[in-house]
């Protein structure tokens, strides 16, 4: 199966990735929501024994999109950053060293709220910070999902997944782009960042994402 899923949302074309992202070929854009940088670092600063390298594998991630994808513009629809021990030496230095391999990349943070609490990126990564919404073309690119006056919002926060049910008491639990009339929720990108499972309302759609591709539900 391909690792992207094309749909048509408010008269444009999106395409849903299995790396968990958006892209958007009119405008060269990438989406992301929820990467949660440096997550694992902190809870380890309150001494809880959580998995290492997680950065490394939300930055290996980002690296296969930009060579697979024509990507002039990054966007992360907030939460970069996880909290303020995020600034951890080791973290910010994975993301600075990702940052000097794109140099040419327009990078996008709009503020959640895990941005207000962990504060800006450092400046040298040369991340433009806004406050939600952020206007791209038909679409109200926001961290919460709330409703826009004229535009079909796309946001994060919640950490979409969906659970499927098989046979003999099978089950299985997936990360899940949310398609709804108004708002559209993002999965979240980053590793060890857990979701919120979704009740599909009767005008929805859910697309699972798993086994390197990604499938109406």
């Amino acid at each position: 199966m391909r690792p992207y899923l094309s749909i048509h949302l408010a008269d444009a074309e999106l395409w849903l990735l299995a790396e968990k992202a958006v892209y958007y070929p009119a405008q060269r854009a990438l989406l992301i929501a929820d990467a949660h940088f440096g997550k694992a670092a902190a809870y380890r600063r309150l001494g809880q024994p959580v998995p290492h390298g997680t950065t490394d594998d939300n930055l290996k991630r980002l690296d296969a999109m930009l060579a697979g994808y024509h990507c002039q513009h990054l966007i992360f629809l907030g939460d970069f950053l996880h909290a303020p021990e995020s600034h951890a030496a080791g973290t910010l230095s994975a993301i600075q060293a990702w940052r000097e391999r794109h140099t040419e990349l327009a990078i996008t943070l709009i503020r959640g709220n895990h941005d207000k609490r962990a504060g800006d990126p450092p400046g040298e990564l040369r991340i433009e910070v806004v406050p939600e919404p952020l206007l791209l073309g038909p679409f109200s690119l926001q961290h919460e999902p709330d409703p826009h006056p004229t535009h079909h919002v796309l946001a994060g926060h919640v950490h979409p997944a969906y659970r499927l049910f098989g046979r003999g008491r099978q089950r299985l639990r997936l990360p899940c782009f949310y398609i709804q009339p108004r708002i559209s929720l993002l999965p979240a990108f980053g590793a060890f960042t857990g979701g919120m499972n979704i009740d599909r309302a009767a005008d929805s759609k859910v697309y699972v994402i798993g086994d390197g591709a990604v499938w109406e539900a």
